[in-house]
């Protein structure tokens, strides 16, 4: 990846002319450079003034394809400080902590639903069902959970919902254990979940740039993905052996004590060292104004469309893996969730791969998608159980990796008023179109096998992210340059702009 720095060096001299007078008054005349993409050079944007923010808040983008203003966020990408920078923040390493216990819980409530719908029913269709169930609320509410994250502290706002899902897991437990729990009160529980989680998902994501500030935001993103990925690796392997010796009730009953661990890290946080967005006043248009705010920028706009396409059909690992483990396989439940340790071996690879990289890039994040969706047809085919784990953790390297550059990509790119709808918007797009993927998806692993299913999903995936990369390579028109002696630091294969304009435009550089 080309540093930024040396990003905005190269774009200043990609059009030199002869004349000193003429490039005074280019200079005088060039829009500032658009907040929260690669290349502003800005070593330190914690130390912008407010009114160099408000400046640039009112300056809109010349050089801006679709004519709107320059992205205001004052979050420019900045080089990595090591790969565990974020946690030099002590309320970080308060949240971070929390999630390690909170999020190892989620994993094996994770599990044992999966597998309790399975044992009960004997068919990945109704996995599917459970798992549209719990991101039903997402699809139809989710853009609403994003409003209520700009319009409301977050801080406060993630203890009552993460106090919710506690309790909502302490209920599920008492009927598994009390053996009366049904299908039905499966789909009933997960539903639920799903309500709470409408609200919850953007306002955690959004609430880490208020711990950590934006020269820590990417780091802090991929860590909180290792997070969650480290707990993966433990949580269905514990899960595994609780309901081989005593039922999937008891690891219900561990989330919920889970919740207290996250819980206890909010209450405990300096609220004098956070960063908060000031809440917004509630008025009309405010959801209509977040989906034109990334209508009006492609950087934003064509990763959201991306990322719909791998969270609707390539992440339907909950359907895809039991069909595997029940069906093709024929293991029991440890055996399911070594699969799902194996993936988290990789993406946990992925997650801290991206947290020494730093600043996320467009043909990153499209290069991911492509490889997730390649390694998924390649899986398909697997001959037996060892290969596919293999495989597993190939995917999850590139599945992650496209995972944090979204997310960390789409909040840098974004006004802090906004955050909360826009990763809404991202969490609508990437989990709300779960209740569509995941029942198809069960459906075809049902009717005509797990390897089917999966073959469909990395060819959606795949497809996808190469049609996505043609329209930003044709927005941007970027074209791909040979150099057979690129000189010292230089590149033998680079994607350039056509016409050397410098900063021709916001796009262009995001890739």
């Amino acid at each position: 990846m080309t540093p930024p720095a040396a990003a905005s060096a190269a774009a200043r001299t990609d059009d030199q002319t002869t004349d000193p007078a003429a490039d005074t008054a280019a200079a005088d005349a060039q829009a500032p450079a658009p907040s929260g993409l690669p290349g502003n050079g800005d070593d330190d944007p914690d130390e912008r003034t407010a009114a160099d923010s408000a400046a640039q808040r009112r300056t809109p983008s010349a050089a801006s394809p679709t004519g709107s203003a320059a992205s205001p966020t004052g979050a420019e990408f900045t080089r990595p400080r090591g790969m565990f920078s974020s946690l030099r923040v002590r309320n970080y390493r308060y949240y971070f902590a929390g999630q390690v216990v909170s999020n190892t819980g989620t994993w094996m409530q994770r599990i044992a639903q999966d597998w309790l719908v399975l044992s009960l029913t004997g068919s990945p269709l109704a996995v599917g069902i459970t798992t549209a169930m719990q991101f039903l609320p997402m699809l139809l509410l989710g853009l609403f959970g994003g409003v209520l994250a700009d319009r409301m502290p977050k801080r406060r706002l993630l203890v009552y919902t993460q106090g919710a899902m506690g309790l909502l897991a302490a209920g599920l437990a008492v009927l598994t254990i009390g053996d009366v729990v049904t299908p039905y009160y499966v789909y009933a529980f997960a539903l639920l979940l799903g309500l709470v989680t409408v609200v919850d998902n953007p306002t955690r994501q959004a609430f880490v740039s208020e711990m950590v500030g934006p020269k820590d935001l990417a780091n802090a993103v991929s860590l909180n993905a290792a997070n969650f990925q480290t707990a993966r690796l433990v949580g269905p392997a514990v899960a595994g052996l609780l309901i081989a010796a005593v039922g999937s009730g008891w690891a219900f009953a561990v989330n919920a004590l889970s919740f207290a661990a996250v819980i206890g890290g909010l209450l405990a946080m300096r609220e004098s060292e956070l960063r908060p967005t000031e809440p917004i006043a509630r008025e009309k248009g405010q959801l209509r104004e977040g989906l034109r705010y990334v209508k009006e920028r492609p950087e934003l706009l064509w990763p959201m469309v991306l990322a719909g396409f791998i969270g609707t059909f390539g992440f339907n690992f909950p359907t895809l893996l039991s069909g595997f483990a029940y069906d093709t396989f024929k293991v029991g439940a440890g055996q399911y969730g070594l699969l799902n340790t194996a993936m988290a071996v990789g993406s946990l690879a992925g997650a801290l791969l991206a947290a020494r990289r730093g600043a996320p890039r467009l043909r990153r994040l499209v290069g991911a998608a492509l490889a997730f969706g390649t390694l998924e047809v390649v899986a398909a085919f697997a001959p037996d159980y060892w290969t596919f784990a293999l495989l597993l953790m190939l995917i999850g390297v590139f599945g992650l990796s496209f995972n944090t550059s979204v997310n960390s990509m789409l909040q840098l790119s974004t006004d802090p008023e906004m955050r909360g709808r826009v990763m809404g918007l991202l969490v609508l797009v990437f989990t709300g179109g779960t209740p569509i993927g995941a029942p198809i998806v069960g459906w075809v692993t049902a009717s005509y096998g797990p390897r089917l299913g999966l073959l469909a999903c990395g060819l959606v995936s795949a497809l996808a992210a190469a049609a996505v990369g043609l329209v930003l390579a044709r927005s941007a028109d970027l074209r791909v340059r040979f150099d057979l002696h690129p000189g010292r630091g230089g590149r033998v294969v680079a994607v350039v702009p056509r016409v050397a304009v410098p900063r021709k435009s916001e796009l262009a550089a995001a890739c």
